[in-house]
């Protein structure tokens, strides 16, 4: 069976989870700011819809330590962002010209 395309080029999963016992959660960290900004910028980018981006709600990715985190498909690409100037550069350069922003990877070891 030979592959077909995705629907989406880029799929981007925001962790919106509210850990309501005081556990570290992204839901503190202002994720769902985030994930508005991000959905903002991509339509004003003209990068979403079918064969481009979609940007999604996600409920617990289990990267709990790293928080807040967004992950990027189909590369599987993890980033732990603090404000909209991250979110901004990932729309830029990840999104738009599919260049990694190193600098906002999730480290590797952290989990929940």
């Amino acid at each position: 069976m030979t592959g077909s395309p995705s629907y989406y080029e880029r799929h981007i999963f925001f962790c919106l989870n509210q850990r309501p016992n005081g556990e570290a959660c992204c839901a503190d960290h202002h994720a769902q700011e985030a994930f508005e900004r991000c959905k903002t910028q991509v339509k004003a980018a003209g990068l979403n819809g079918p064969g481009k981006v979609r940007v999604n709600k996600a409920g617990c990715l289990d990267r709990c330590a790293a928080g807040p985190v967004c992950v990027v498909y189909p590369e599987a690409v993890w980033y732990t962002y603090v404000d909209r100037q991250d979110i901004d550069e990932i729309v830029e350069s990840h999104l738009k010209n599919g260049k990694v922003v190193e600098r906002l990877l999730t480290p590797p070891h952290l989990g929940r």
